[in-house]
């Protein structure tokens, strides 16, 4: 494994290449669920700066991510080369969800200079990265990339602004583990 001071060269070009990366969070304490989430879709992942880097999340059935950083604001966002040379990168940092009723949301969404689709966004996750490092994925497997799915593009494109807010009260107030994760009176 390698530590490097930033994102820069090489290691930008290589995760502004991949079409998927997992984040991981967990609670504080001992007790509590640790979350990996996989994600992907071209355009939802951008490297702000050598130390700064933001993702799109969009509407989902948990709210994992969001709540953990509330709470304490750790984050490590990993890549793998699933094609090439092998390659993991992961990012570790703190990291804030502004959500869509955040007044600083619409500048963070436009520095996304081709997402998907916005309609779906239900935040933005901004990670100040603290640590850079990648190692060898010599064991990660080889698989080819065949396209982003539009399933969760579709399922937001047929509810209305006043859906995805009633599904946020029902599906995303909360983690697993009861911590706080989207304001209800959003």
């Amino acid at each position: 494994m390698k530590v490097h001071e930033r994102i820069d060269g090489r290691l930008r070009s290589f995760i502004e290449a991949q079409p998927m990366f997992f984040v991981a969070t967990a609670p504080t304490g001992p007790g509590g669920h640790v979350n990996v989430s996989p994600k992907g879709m071209s355009g939802t992942f951008l490297v702000l700066d050598e130390l700064r880097v933001a993702y799109l999340d969009y509407h989902g059935s948990g709210a994992e991510t969001m709540a953990h950083l509330r709470e304490n604001g750790r984050i490590t966002i990993m890549f793998c080369s699933f094609q090439g040379a092998p390659n993991i990168v992961r990012l570790h940092g703190r990291g804030r969800s502004v959500p869509l009723t955040d007044p600083e949301f619409p500048d963070l969404l436009g520095l996304f200079p081709e997402p998907p689709d916005t309609h779906g966004v239900r935040s933005v996750i901004d990670i100040a990265v603290e640590r850079v490092s990648d190692s060898c994925g010599y064991s990660v497997p080889l698989m080819s990339y065949e396209g982003d799915r539009d399933v969760l593009l579709r399922w937001t494109e047929r509810r209305s602004d006043a859906d995805l807010a009633d599904y946020r009260r029902k599906k995303n107030e909360t983690s697993i583990d009861g911590l706080p994760a989207f304001n209800s009176a959003t």
